[in-house]
């Protein structure tokens, strides 16, 4: 997802960069703005993909900078807000705003709204590349790099580090890999993947910390 650029807009700092940390670890560019002002002064410097605006701002709020991108753009936009009320929900779908979500949210949910937007906007292509601490994997050409070095995984290997890859910070239990990576067909033995989850621990070297145990369950892939 590196070649994916995400503009975060919101007057107040913390946000931003909670936001910003959340969508960094999932191999995304984030640039940050203060207000509608600012966002506009680098949605028109920069090739922007995807927008998060808050809607309370000084100087331009978030419904005006909301106006100002669709006049000529149709860049997918998430729109936060402190208030979960009809009308500005309907307000902001009026606008164009392809997403609305209510503050206070959690950010593994906003990530994931983004990566379910910014597929369904651009297609497959968006979900093509990704990378996390240090590993980087390219669907299309079926490479995994560590530190930029590659490693030779098996195809289920493979499979299974994309897996992880997409969810990220959730526990995984055996059955839900095995239906998902190995398919609802498969009636093998779920220890199958135990073993899997060994070799490619090995084959990512120190990058192996990454996936952990979730003991009596299945597995996590987190970034420390």
């Amino acid at each position: 997802m590196s070649n994916i650029q995400i503009l975060v807009v919101d007057d107040e700092s913390r946000m931003r960069k909670l936001v910003k940390d959340f969508l960094q670890r999932e191999g995304y560019s984030v640039l940050e703005a203060g207000d509608g002002m600012e966002a506009m002064d680098i949605f028109y410097e920069q090739k922007i993909d995807l927008v998060i605006l808050d809607v309370m701002m000084p100087r331009m709020d978030g419904w005006q900078t909301c106006r100002e991108i669709r006049r000529d753009s149709t860049v997918p936009i998430i729109m936060l807000t402190a208030r979960s009320e009809e009308r500005d929900e309907l307000q902001g779908f009026e606008l164009g705003v392809d997403e609305y979500i209510s503050k206070p949210f959690s950010p593994k949910i906003l990530v994931a709204r983004v990566g379910a937007l910014l597929k369904r906007i651009y297609g497959t292509d968006a979900e093509e590349k990704m990378e996390a601490g240090g590993i980087e994997l390219d669907k299309a050409a079926h490479q995994v790099q560590v530190d930029g070095k590659s490693i030779d995984l098996s195809y289920k290997e493979f499979e299974l580090l994309t897996y992880f890859l997409e969810n990220q910070g959730i526990a995984l239990s055996r059955e839900k890999i095995l239906n998902n990576v190995w398919n609802y067909d498969y009636f093998g033995d779920a220890r199958t993947i135990d073993t899997h989850v060994k070799k490619l621990r090995n084959k990512l070297g120190d990058k192996g910390n990454y996936i952990k145990t979730i003991w009596g369950m299945g597995y996590k892939f987190e970034v420390e």
